[in-house]
């Protein structure tokens, strides 16, 4: 009897063992990972598709500073010409006010705004290069301030949005000892001429912008 129980009880303990071992331990299943951000932080958050051609076609480009900004020489467009990879690029505007284009070659862009020059270079490509172009510009890098006299490293400087004298003045190094630190005299340009005049560190500085720091007598 003893040994037909121990029989048994073998028979019993094969038989979880058995079933302990048919039981699959936890898996990590990958997920196919098609998009940019599931591809770098490793998870997927069941986003949307990523917008087509045609999408990107009918959106238009954001302007980062002002759509009634005006462009001038110095400052750095990128220029994009849908499903037309030749044309899409990088351009400066140099000191005659223009962009030099393949096909359309040199195109005025001073004084207009980014909408405006895309307006042009579109109808210049229609004129015989393409059927139906589709342009949008943005402003890459606006052209730079300059800033002299009386702070620790005066010179030329990028410009970003929503400057003020007083963070150009920081830019610059701070003001030198013997710098006048109340008011500068501000130097801008734009469509009706060029004005220059004394104002306070807290005004806002535009792209072009000539900062002078004078010398305090006392």
């Amino acid at each position: 009897m003893r040994g037909a129980r121990a029989v048994t009880l073998c028979l019993l303990v094969a038989l979880a063992l058995s079933g302990c071992m048919r039981r699959s331990a936890p898996v990590a299943v990958v997920q196919p990972q098609s998009d940019p951000d599931s591809m770098i932080y490793g998870q997927s958050y069941g986003m949307a598709p990523a917008p087509t051609a045609a999408a990107y076609a009918a959106a238009p480009m954001p302007v980062r500073y002002d759509a009634a900004y005006r462009l001038d020489a110095g400052d750095r467009l990128r220029v994009v010409v849908y499903g037309q990879e030749g044309l899409t690029n990088t351009y400066a505007i140099d000191v005659g006010g223009s962009i030099t284009m393949p096909l359309i070659g040199s195109v005025p862009a001073r004084a207009r705004t980014p909408a405006g020059l895309a307006a042009l270079i579109t109808a210049k490509l229609r004129n015989g290069y393409i059927r139906e172009p589709s342009v949008a510009v943005e402003i890459e890098a606006y052209r730079p301030f300059f800033i002299l006299g009386e702070v620790a490293a005066p010179g030329q400087y990028p410009y970003v949005p929503n400057m003020s004298v007083e963070s150009a003045v920081a830019i610059a190094g701070g003001f030198s000892p013997r710098a006048h630190r109340d008011r500068v005299t501000l130097t801008h340009t734009d469509n009706s001429g060029s004005s220059r005049i004394e104002v306070p560190v807290g005004t806002a500085l535009g792209p072009g912008d000539t900062i002078l720091v004078s010398e305090r007598w006392f």
